[in-house]
């Protein structure tokens, strides 16, 4: 099984930024685009941010424009989440995620095929 680590997570004050990161465990796979998720509690998963390997475009909810950036590096299907700027409400269990193939969207869950088991983010005012 293909498997995702996070890793990065912690708590920070408002303010503060923290630097997530996504490296895969297990067998080798390739991905047309990884992205990353989260859930706060009480709440449904939220797209976070996204980016296509093939040209690099990024893909970002409005809420984190300006303040969160994604990268990665296709050769070892890893992927970044800089997050500057932290608010409380960023504070979630965040996911990052990869799709194996285009599935018509970057921005819902059901695009991707495989998860990481997440990395708690606590932001405090």
């Amino acid at each position: 099984q293909v498997q995702l680590v996070e890793s990065g997570g912690g708590s920070v004050q408002a303010g503060g930024s923290l630097r997530l990161s996504c490296a895969p465990s297990g067998r080798t796979f390739s991905s047309y685009a990884m992205g990353w998720f989260r859930r706060a509690p009480g709440k449904e998963s939220e797209f976070v941010a996204a980016i296509r390997w093939n040209g690099g475009a990024t893909y970002y909810t409005e809420s984190v424009k300006g303040r969160f950036t994604i990268s990665g590096d296709n050769t070892k299907n890893t992927v970044y989440l800089q997050m500057n700027s932290l608010k409380p409400e960023d504070t979630a269990v965040y996911h990052c995620a990869a799709q194996s193939e285009y599935s018509g969207s970057y921005h819902y869950s059901f695009g991707y095929d495989y998860w990481g088991q997440g990395t708690q983010v606590t932001v405090s005012s």
